[in-house]
């Protein structure tokens, strides 16, 4: 199984912790209540690319990069390109 596919598949796992809240929404200027959400609607995207380096997942998506656990499918940060 491909890791955009394992990824896809497993999106009902995804969640983060009350900080990690707080670290996206700072960190993308994001003006929503449900990070996750707004996380699994920008994975599912067809544009979206997905990368596993190590334990982590890296989504990169219209300017930002989401980093997943590979394992615990928590969103650990995400953060606009440099």
């Amino acid at each position: 199984m491909s890791v955009s596919n394992e990824l896809i598949l497993n999106l009902d796992k995804l969640h983060t912790t009350e900080l990690g809240v707080i670290r996206i929404k700072k960190n993308l200027s994001l003006n929503t209540e449900n990070v996750v959400d707004w996380c699994k609607t920008k994975i599912k995207s067809k544009n979206a690319k997905i990368a596993r380096n190590g334990k982590n997942r890296y989504i990169n998506i219209d300017d930002c990069v989401i980093t997943v656990n590979a394992s615990s499918y928590t969103i650990i940060t995400a953060h606009k390109n440099k």
